[in-house]
């Protein structure tokens, strides 16, 4: 399609059309930056491949590497649904139907199963240096570059500059570390590896270091106090996955020799240590002790293939991986030059205390982008509460994947800020719940379809988590992430078109979702058809009587997540052409679902009755579902859009990392620009290193960027990337909103690279908080017409397969939109 055809296709108030010259984000120093070494675990750099994980800590006289790989958790697979959860469900509807909320809850626990696994730590890598011991260091610097992926350290001893470099290749499969100087014969030092886990470290060779170790048979969650929280199996055929680390030394000139299990380096010019891990998992349904992987060949084999290449050669490879994902998306949101110049820390302070650093902002919307394609990469597990980040056995609520909000939030920015491959996991999670799913749903609820709740792990559990009577109902019973999941596919599909990937792969999972929901619910004495038991995750309120409850019908999240399942199914059937009569059934039940309820608040109700909740400024704010990540609550629904934005103000404005992202994207959609802003400033608070005791306010960052609940949750960071594009690109209207929530604060910039439903890249370049020009490019074998939307201004194109064009507002055009 030429220019003149498009041209007289658009509305008579102008769009001008540019020459095709890319929009280019001059994005700030994509550096976090830091003047000594890190002390605590979250001072130290996470590098990844989606599979091997390390943290750098940069130390001097010794530097400690601390090791994860992906697949590395406790226990097996296992029975974790329950019969007399079927049993007990009778009981629970007759006291919820009947008013008894407090008696509800309490027999809502007899439907629970066993907790979950947890994520392990797989070892540390030790190097102790030869200096003298009081050398004196200069010109000391640790930095993380997000473009590139690289951790480095610099400094200076004597007239020696020493240099270390650290990245995690995905093409190789192997975490690289090369150690040089500015002087011949200048690098020497030990090498040991240790563990938490029950392991064995020795030299297989003067150049090979090997740790070999068993995971337990079942570890505890963190909030669990039990007398053996840590348990191994120590039988012939006793569960337990095996696993192994191998580091190559590969030196330049000096020598190599081993003791017991030390390597020692001495007098070398320059080294490259190649970091191999695996482990015995072979899938969720198998034992990884009786029908395991071999650890030791694998890891061996990655050493063997990338020992073959120089590691200019690795270096090289691994950069040109990162940056085909990390380079599609620039951003520029102002800079302040003087800020660029500290360290991360002391930008951190300054923002705290209102000083100027839009770049900060960016720097912070690049690293969640960076974290996702470090923890999750096609073939590895999906990212999980830490990425793939954790030095401990017990770690912060398993560091498994919790489904009411966390892991989903994991993947927000997957599609928007286009890193859709990195995706691939959590699909193959989810098809693997589902497979797991359909007997928790037969045995428990006597349902067809498929079910999972609030938590899983690596086994692909399905069943409520709780120890049998043990876990408070408010998260543990929760039979929703089963039809909040299905959302991933489906926007998959609308970001990127694949009719393929929606036939194949979304289809079945949303199908057999719904049919469970629909075998679930049950009508109420109006008619309407809700859920029972039914719980708004982690909060509870106060009944009429004044006691405490957290079991019901019908909350407003359920509602919500089964109204989106539905309505995007009945699309799914619509587009393939599939099973008419079972998206006529949903239509027919649509019609009945329990409906959004607005409170004597003003806000947006979070049960079936007006109940006040136990905790008004809880951290979940389960029942704004429909406003985001959903979108059946907008503006084309005004009562109950205020609604939400009432009950938001209700929540107020504090909260854990991950529930100020959250609210970043609320407010986004709400298209409050200086709001969503507010809440992006109170995300950015730094947060002490050594503070890692649970805390459900007073949320923000650590030193090295890491999200704090506090704790440590990676979904924080993810939040925060996808609020941040939230603002600046909408499409979930069917429309591309530019600049939808703009902040004051961001007068001036440009965003190169988001992506928008309909398989759409989008370039937006604005100036006094006016837009300036998009570019468009349609990736789609279609063609596409879209409406462009900036303020007052809505605009209508034509885009021809795989091309771009550019729009540009007149002067005129940008004071009529002020």
């Amino acid at each position: 399609m030429n220019r003149m055809n498009l041209a007289r296709k658009l509305p008579s108030l102008l769009l001008s059309l540019a020459t095709m010259s890319p929009i280019i984000a001059t994005e700030s120093n994509l550096k976090l930056t830091y003047p000594e070494p890190a002390q605590y675990w979250t001072q130290a750099l996470p590098i990844g491949n989606g599979r091997l994980g390390a943290m750098v800590f940069g130390g001097v006289a010794s530097e400690r590497i601390q090791i994860n790989e992906d697949s590395l958790w406790s226990g097996g697979p296992k029975d974790w649904n329950n019969p007399d959860a079927l049993q007990a469900l009778p009981e629970v509807r007759e006291a919820i139907f009947a008013g008894n909320y407090e008696r509800a809850t309490r027999l809502t626990t007899r439907m629970q199963g066993p907790f979950t696994q947890s994520y392990l730590t797989l070892g540390n890598l030790q190097l102790a240096f030869d200096f003298p011991e009081k050398a004196e260091v200069q010109h000391y610097e640790r930095r993380l570059d997000l473009a590139n992926g690289i951790s480095t350290t610099n400094y200076r001893i004597g007239d020696t500059r020493y240099t270390r470099e650290a990245f995690s290749s995905f093409p190789d499969q192997v975490i690289a570390l090369r150690l040089s100087s500015d002087q011949e014969g200048q690098i020497t030092f030990s090498m040991s590896a240790n563990s938490l886990l029950r392991h064995e470290s020795r030299a297989e060779s003067d150049h090979t270091l090997t740790l070999k170790g068993k995971a337990p048979s079942h570890v505890e969650p963190s909030y669990r106090r039990a007398e053996n929280p840590i348990r191994y199996d120590d039988s012939e055929t006793g569960e337990g996955m095996t696993f192994e680390m191998q580091v190559r030394v590969l030196n330049q000139g000096g020598q190599v020799t081993s003791n017991g299990s030390l390597l020692r380096v001495e007098a070398a010019d320059a080294v490259t240590l190649l970091i191999s891990a695996a482990t015995s998992f072979n899938g969720a349904q198998k034992s990884p002790s009786r029908e395991g992987l071999d650890p030791s060949k694998i890891a061996r084999e990655f050493i063997a293939g990338a020992e073959k290449q120089n590691y200019e050669d690795l270096k090289s490879r691994h950069i040109a991986d990162h940056q085909e994902l990390f380079g599609r998306v620039q951003l520029d949101l102002g800079s302040n030059p003087e800020a660029e110049k500290l360290s991360t820390p002391e930008r951190l302070a300054n923002f705290t205390k209102g000083k100027d650093d839009p770049g900060l902002a960016a720097l912070h919307f690049q690293y969640g982008r960076y974290l996702l394609i470090a923890s999750s990469r096609p073939g590895s597990q999906p990212a999980n509460l830490q990425g793939i980040w954790n030095d401990s056995i017990r770690p912060p609520w398993s560091s498994n994947w919790t489904l009411n909000i966390n892991a989903p939030m994991n993947y927000w920015p997957a599609e928007v800020t286009n890193l859709a491959e990195t995706h691939e996991p959590l699909f193959r999670l989810i098809e693997t719940l589902a497979e797991h799913g359909r007997e928790t749903a037969r045995i428990n609820y006597g349902a067809g379809g498929w079910v999972s709740h609030h938590n899983t792990d690596i086994w692909g559990q399905t069943a409520p988590v709780g120890a049998y009577g043990e876990g408070n109902p408010s998260w543990a019973n929760w039979p929703m992430s089963s039809g909040w999941l299905p959302l991933h596919l489906w926007e998959h599909y609308q970001f990127g078109l694949d009719q393929e990937f929606l036939r194949e792969r979304a289809w079945p999972v949303m199908r057999e979702a719904a049919q469970f929901y629909l075998d679930f619910m049950i009508q109420d004495e109006d008619g309407y058809w809700v859920t029972a038991p039914s719980t708004s995750p982690e909060v509870g309120f106060r009944t009429p009587d004044g006691k405490s409850a957290s079991v019901s019908k019908a909350s407003t999240m359920d509602m919500s997540i089964i109204r989106e399942l539905f309505t995007n199914t009945i699309q799914t059937s619509e587009i393939l052409a599939f099973e008419e009569d079972f998206a006529e059934q949903l239509r027919e039940v649509l019609k009945n679902l329990y409906p959004l309820q607005a409170g004597k608040r003003g806000n947006l109700q979070e049960w079936y009755k007006d109940y006040i909740e136990l905790e008004e400024t809880h951290r979940h704010v389960s029942h704004l579902f429909g406003v985001y990540p959903g979108n059946q609550i907008t503006p084309e629904t005004p009562e109950f859009f205020a609604a939400a934005r009432r009950a938001l103000e209700i929540r107020g404005d504090d909260g854990t990392g991950w529930a100020l992202g959250w609210k970043i994207a609320f407010w986004a959609r709400f298209l409050e620009g200086d709001r969503a802003y507010a809440l992006l400033r109170n995300a950015l608070r730094p947060v002490e290193p050594d503070n890692t005791h649970i805390s459900v306010v007073g949320g923000g960052v650590y030193p090295n960027l890491f999200g704090a609940h506090p704790p440590f949750q990676i979904d924080g960071n993810f939040a925060f990337t996808a609020g941040i594009a939230e603002m600046l690109l909408q499409s979930h209207l069917g429309e591309l909103h530019l600049l939808p929530a703009l902040p004051d604060t961001w007068p001036s910039g440009s965003v190169h690279g988001l992506r928008a439903r309909g398989n759409i890249e989008v370039d937006i370049e604005w100036e006094d908080h006016q837009l300036l020009r998009c570019n468009l490019t349609n990736r789609s074998d279609k063609m596409q017409q879209v409406t462009i939307r900036h303020k007052d201004l809505h605009k209508d194109a034509h885009i021809a397969p795989k091309t771009e064009i550019s729009i540009e507002l007149s002067s005129m055009q940008r004071q009529q939109t002020r």
